[in-house]
């Protein structure tokens, strides 16, 4: 008679504290549930989950405050950075972070990411780069490429018409209350833990009581772009790469020590 052989099993992966476990709205093959679980991740590892608030403002990521398990204000349109002003100022032992797309950032709320960045507020930004607005139809954003097709712009964006897609990675490294800026990408495995340290980083900034971070993520948008998830992938390294390419745009003197770590 066979005896049967014990095999003992051992959890290597599991959902992070963080992140609550419930449906979200995300298209299919959208890179922000992506993002959710490296932040989640990164709050648990560093053991702040019960001390963080996220600040999510209108746009596909209207919904965030939902899908951490953390403590969640919503603002409105553009207004994510001075709302976590606030809450950082009021309650300065807090671990404050903004959630937002390129349409909330980068164009209505372009002026608050700004000037937050040249106060040197301490709060970690983590900004969602998909070169589209995405919830509202797929028109087109600021970051939207040159030439690219949007449900308002049907035959290419004309820079001659709407002007250059912006930057604003390379725009906040100049400002002087920035500490730590970069650009990371979601679109393969390598650039997703690249993508992480950089959260990490970015809050161990705040922590530290450094000055303004933000980590910028290139994303995809397989329903704005009229790609399939997998075509989307292609589309973000072959297009979007060129334009904004990946790299670190400001890290402070007093940062390069908590980088060095993550190496």
């Amino acid at each position: 008679m066979a005896t049967a052989t014990m095999v003992e099993e051992q959890v290597v992966y599991q959902r992070p504290e963080a992140l609550n476990d419930i449906p979200t709205h995300y298209c299919p093959g959208c890179t922000h549930g992506i993002a959710h679980r490296l932040i989640a991740e990164v709050l648990d590892e560093l053991g702040v989950r019960e001390r963080t608030i996220g600040v999510s403002p209108v746009g596909c990521a209207a919904f965030a405050y939902q899908y951490f398990n953390t403590d969640g204000a919503e603002a409105a349109h553009g207004r994510a950075p001075a709302m976590a002003t606030g809450i950082k100022r009021v309650l300065p032992n807090r671990v404050v972070f903004t959630y937002q797309g390129d349409g909330d950032l980068a164009a209505i709320g372009t002026a608050e990411i700004i000037h937050a960045a040249m106060r040197g507020e301490k709060i970690t930004t983590i900004f969602i780069n998909n070169a589209i607005y995405g919830m509202t139809g797929g028109q087109m954003a600021p970051t939207t490429l040159a030439h690219q097709r949007t449900t308002s712009s049907p035959t290419g964006r004309d820079v001659a018409l709407t002007g250059f897609p912006i930057r604003m990675s390379e725009l906040l490294a100049q400002l002087p209350g920035a500490v730590y800026v970069v650009r990371r990408s979601l679109h393969n495995v390598k650039e997703i833990m690249k993508a992480k340290q950089a959260i990490r980083v970015a809050f161990e900034a705040q922590i530290n009581g450094l000055g303004f971070a933000m980590v910028e993520l290139l994303s995809t948008c397989p329903t704005g772009w009229k790609l399939t998830p997998p075509e989307a992938m292609e589309w973000l390294e072959q297009e979007m790469l060129p334009y904004y390419p990946l790299g670190d745009y400001k890290v402070a003197d007093d940062v390069a020590p908590l980088l060095k770590k993550r190496r």
